[in-house]
């Protein structure tokens, strides 16, 4: 916690200098916590938690899905890039579909802290979760418009006085999403995994659309174990638990058909 009564989360990116389909063994796998660059001292996201190698079966993947899941890859791996004009209009994006009356004055601002960045350059922020973090807070604010401003302004539900930071734990979210999804291996070794990885052949946004049940899933959760900033990690395990048993559901023939997709409005 700051002393302006703010507190944040932050994660490191681990997909950089690894092959696809190796487990975790390098020490950059680790959360950070501690350093002094981030507010949230102490903290650190339950997605980021090293694992210890082991044997997971994989499964096959149809032409169809092999291809998707090499599109979405490339996606991940896409690092947040302030110098080039379609990341820097994307920003942009985020900032009038979240704040439509208000003039930005630069994309580095303090304005940025409004929305739940650690300080006033939101791309040091986009290194936790890279381009795709941003594709993903975007296709929220313009998919479900309503939603996405209720976990903006904590509009619903009786909230903490120690509130998550709404775009920090959106990066989070991104990132869990990938590491729960097993999405940097070259095929899935999750049941899962191979379940999301039908749902994307199907559907090229299924990516977008699953971080966006995750966003919502994870404020429920929040508002129901009447959290406050330091359960954030243990609100993280417990929403991806309930995210994974929706998935393992014998009747989900698409991500529409998720109990937690009625969440979002």
């Amino acid at each position: 916690m700051d002393d302006r009564g703010g507190s944040f989360v932050a994660v490191r990116r681990i997909s950089q200098g690894l092959e696809r389909g190796n487990t975790y063994h390098s020490n950059s796998a680790e959360a950070v916590a501690g350093s002094a660059a981030w507010l949230g001292r102490g903290l650190s996201c339950v997605c980021a938690q090293r694992r210890e190698s082991d044997a997971r079966p994989s499964f096959d993947l149809t032409p169809s899905e092999e291809e998707c899941l090499q599109r979405l890859q490339i996606r991940i791996d896409i690092a947040y890039d302030s110098s080039i004009l379609e990341h820097q209009e994307a920003l942009r994006a985020l900032w009038n579909a979240a704040f439509p009356d208000e003039e930005l004055h630069g994309l580095i601002s303090e304005q940025w802290k409004e929305m739940g960045w650690q300080g006033k350059d939101p791309s040091t922020d986009f290194r936790g979760g890279g381009f795709i973090s941003l594709e993903n807070l975007l296709f929220f604010a313009r998919k479900f418009p309503k939603s996405f401003k209720d976990l903006l302004w904590k509009q619903e539900g009786n909230r903490s006085a120690w509130e998550y930071p709404f775009a920090v734990a959106g990066v989070n979210i991104t990132f869990m999403l990938i590491q729960m999804l097993d999405l940097e291996a070259v095929k899935p070794r999750t049941m899962v995994g191979a379940i999301f990885l039908k749902f994307l052949s199907e559907d090229e946004s299924a990516f977008d659309l699953l971080y966006c049940i995750a966003f919502k899933l994870m404020d429920h959760q929040w508002l129901a174990m009447r959290a406050s900033y330091m359960d954030f990690n243990t609100v993280m395990k417990t929403a991806r638990r309930q995210l994974e048993r929706e998935l393992l559901l014998e009747d989900i023939t698409r991500l529409e058909d998720l109990p937690s997709y009625s969440l979002l409005t």
